[in-house]
């Protein structure tokens, strides 16, 4: 009998550190498998922002790179135009490296309809041709609302258009407002130490000639 103890106390603590064993398995892979889907979610929803942020404007992706090279063959007539077009063209590379980012997440994280959406993306902005990126917006909304589980956009509902996010130029003018500070003061720093500069060595001149002059006298 005490045989028989021992030996189903051994196969019952046997069985329980199996199962044990498993269930630990099990939870590691299912919080392993919630941080990957998390953060799947996480990038597609940063590129369902970056690619559908806007409603109204130039809701397509203008490849900006052919722009730029026909513009610096072409003399600048005037400064201010010159100096709008420039604007438009930076915010139209931002607004396109912004998108390029966005597509390249998309072919790494996206479902197989999504990357091939993002895979003809990226070869219309190669060839040079602005690009629509409302349908896969549309993927992108539809995927995320049923990993979250939330209802379906309602069908009767008629969305407008989207377009990729146009960025903000607060950043922009306050580094312009930085430089230019920085130069005015550079500016002046540069006016007292010429100033500075020259008295001294005025100064120490005339004194080289008085005493050559006086030298010559004596």
């Amino acid at each position: 009998m005490l045989a028989t103890l021992i030996g189903l106390a051994l196969i019952t603590f046997i069985g329980v550190g199996i199962r044990l064993l498993v269930m630990v398995t099990i939870q590691q892979r299912r919080e392993r498998m919630n941080r990957q889907i998390n953060e799947r979610l996480r990038t597609l929803i940063a590129a369902y922002k970056v690619l559908g942020g806007s409603f109204t404007g130039d809701l397509t992706v203008d490849p900006t790179h052919l722009r730029d090279l026909n513009r610096r063959d072409e003399p600048a007539s005037d400064g201010e135009a010159a100096a709008e077009g420039a604007g438009r063209s930076d915010r139209a590379r931002r607004i396109r490296d912004a998108v390029e980012a966005a597509l390249s997440d998309i072919m790494l994280l996206g479902t197989e309809a999504q990357v091939r959406l993002a895979e003809r993306a990226a070869r219309e902005l190669v060839v040079g041709r602005p690009v629509h990126t409302h349908e896969l917006v549309v993927s992108l909304r539809d995927f995320i609302r049923v990993a979250l589980d939330l209802d379906p956009v309602p069908a009767d509902l008629a969305i407008p258009m989207q377009g990729p996010a146009r960025p903000s130029n607060a950043s922009g003018r306050g580094k312009g407002e930085r430089g230019k500070d920085g130069s005015q003061k550079g500016g002046g720093g540069m006016g007292m130490g010429g100033g500075m500069g020259g008295g001294m060595g005025g100064g120490f001149g005339a004194g080289d000639d008085e005493d050559t002059a006086s030298g010559h006298h004596g």
